[in-house]
């Protein structure tokens, strides 16, 4: 089966349910790391970005934890579009671990296909049109302006991430697709030269 494209971010628990949809969409998702997102700023701020720019799925477990992840998560985000996909309460047990959850609940990650896409298409997800300007930002793009790839490349991205408020140690993947959101390949330039801050009176060398 080919991957699906979905425009909005995807919010998921685990790396395994990370790994489990990259199986059959395509799309960016972020991982909570479970409870750990309530401490972790910088992924909260990521997550905002998204819930304003292209919106965002909240995908978490069918079980007590799930939830509460979940009603975290809207309220962690005053504004943008937020879709909720819900799995239905099967239980059961993941074939890599030796014991169920508390629950007794499979996870995202144990969630067949059909049942996975089903609860995506319910929710509506599929229905968000790509943006107009095409998602061209590679890192081979980044390498030259400087941003990834040359000796001061850290320091150089350090400086947009501040500049855009996005997390400070941001992936140059990562980095990649939030700047897919807010422009493309051929603006890039000038918008480097808008969100660079400038260095000794001179615009921010790219």
């Amino acid at each position: 089966m080919s991957r699906r494209r979905i425009v909005p971010a995807i919010v998921v628990e685990g790396k395994y349910d990370k790994i489990r949809l990259e199986n059959i969409v395509d799309a960016v998702i972020l991982v909570t790391g479970g409870f750990r997102i309530y401490h972790n700023r910088d992924l909260l701020a990521l997550i905002r970005h998204y819930a304003e720019t292209t919106g965002i799925v909240i995908l978490t477990d069918a079980d007590a934890a799930g939830f509460q992840i979940r009603g975290f998560l809207k309220g962690a985000i005053p504004e943008g579009k937020i879709y909720h996909v819900y799995v239905p309460g099967i239980h059961g047990k993941e074939r890599r671990k030796r014991e169920p959850s508390a629950e007794g609940l499979l996870g995202v990650e144990g969630m067949d296909d059909a049942v996975l896409m089903q609860a995506l298409e319910r929710a509506g997800v599929f229905d968000e049109t790509p943006p107009d300007r095409p998602n061209d930002i590679t890192p081979a793009l980044l390498y030259t302006y400087g941003l990834a790839g040359t000796p001061d490349c850290a320091a150089k991205r350090q400086v947009l991430l501040s500049a855009l408020a996005l997390p400070p140690h941001l992936s140059t993947r990562g980095l990649c697709e939030v700047l897919g959101t807010m422009t493309c390949a051929a603006e890039l330039p000038a918008f480097l030269q808008v969100h660079m801050p400038a260095e000794n009176g001179k615009a921010a060398a790219l």
